[in-house]
């Protein structure tokens, strides 16, 4: 027994020693824990919000305070037309717009009923449903809180208008998420493996030594997967539009031009990682580990970004998937044209610079 009892002592020491596996042990409930305990959530909290307000008059402004009391809403009391509303949808910029039509009070105290018009961005349907119901409910309140006491209650009736996706149709928000997390994964793992095999068998030394330049072998490996993620993305698309009847209402070619820019992001990804890795499983590993789990929790496809907290959102900034998941919502469903995401645009064209460069000179480094 005591030789039992001092050989788990020694297990013991030894696994304590270990940091590698004390951070597994210990780390990773923890990060799990505080990321999907706190982190991702469903509920929609601080949505950016437009208050159009022709009416001015005590009525409005009350609900507009209660508004405003709400967690789940940033409110802007910007002034502006129609116009300039409609704008700011197309940018991103909002997700729901409140308008309160003239006369808003008075229709309430003669008529006892009044309406208010609810405009929301249903390219993520789920999204626009939980907010209209949020607007919802605090609208009901008001009403509630105004007819206590009254023989003849009051009415406001709000008019919800769905931007973009009127039939609260899964599809919209499902195709470019797909996108994104299908070219990530096969783009990153396949270049990653196939180069990191080559060192694995000593065949990458033989292609470097030839009179080819080593950045054109780099180069060689990533071109057929290039060209087989564009069947992947024409594949998708022509799914998406006779399958599940999911227009294009941008302009293809645009797509496929920032289907190009953000398989090549990937590939660079790819490239990094087996650049860095000796050994086909750890790329792997990595490969699985650090693209999917980011680009399922951190591109907006699945949980809310603007729900999380700070550090969680500027992480989220460096998932290369976020920002083409926003570029194909813009140009398939709002149908916009590259001045509206050529800021996305430019992201993914630093990130593919910086690791490329980052690549060749590890590369360099490693040939000496």
């Amino acid at each position: 027994m005591k030789q039992f009892v001092n050989f788990v002592r020694k297990e013991f020491f030894h696994v304590m020693r270990d940091r590698k596996t004390l951070l597994i042990l210990f780390g990773m409930p923890v990060a799990q824990i505080l990321i999907f305990g706190f982190a991702l959530t469903n509920e929609v909290k601080n949505s950016k919000l437009i208050v159009f307000d022709q009416a001015k008059d005590p009525a409005s402004q009350e609900i507009i305070t209660k508004i405003e009391a709400s967690r789940y809403f940033e409110v802007e009391r910007a002034v502006m037309n129609r116009q300039q509303m409609e704008a700011a949808f197309r940018q991103g910029k909002i997700k729901m717009a409140i308008v309160f039509p003239a006369g808003f009070h008075a229709s309430l105290l003669h008529e006892h009923k009044a309406q208010v018009q609810v405009i929301a961005d249903a390219s993520d349907p789920n999204t626009a449903n939980m907010l209209t119901n949020y607007l919802s409910a605090i609208v009901m309140d008001y009403q509630n809180a105004l007819s206590k006491n009254l023989v003849l209650p009051y009415r406001i009736v709000p008019e919800v208008r769905m931007l973009y996706n009127p039939q609260l149709k899964g599809a919209p928000n499902f195709v470019p998420g797909v996108m994104a997390l299908v070219l990530m994964l096969v783009c990153v793992m396949m270049t990653a493996i196939s180069i990191v095999k080559e060192k694995e068998t000593g065949t990458m030394e033989v292609l470097l030594v030839s009179p080819f330049k080593p950045i054109l072998v780099i180069i060689s490996k990533a071109v057929p997967y290039l060209i087989l993620s564009l069947v992947n993305v024409a594949s998708i698309l022509l799914l998406s539009v006779f399958v599940l009847e999911l227009p294009v209402n941008g302009s293809v070619l645009l797509l496929f031009g920032e289907s190009i820019l953000f398989i090549i992001t990937c590939l660079t990804v790819g490239i990094f990682i087996s650049v860095k890795t000796d050994s086909q499983q750890v790329a792997m590993l990595i490969s699985l580990m650090g693209m999917l789990l980011p680009t399922v929790l951190f591109s907006g496809f699945m949980f809310p970004i603007e729900n999380m907290p700070l550090p969680l959102q500027l992480f989220s900034n460096i998932v290369p998937a976020k920002w083409f998941y926003l570029i194909v919502k813009s140009i398939m469903i709002k149908g916009l044209g590259f001045e509206a995401i050529w800021k996305e645009t430019l992201i993914l064209a630093g990130i593919t610079v910086v690791l490329g460069l980052i690549s060749l000179k590890s590369f360099k480094i490693r040939l000496s």
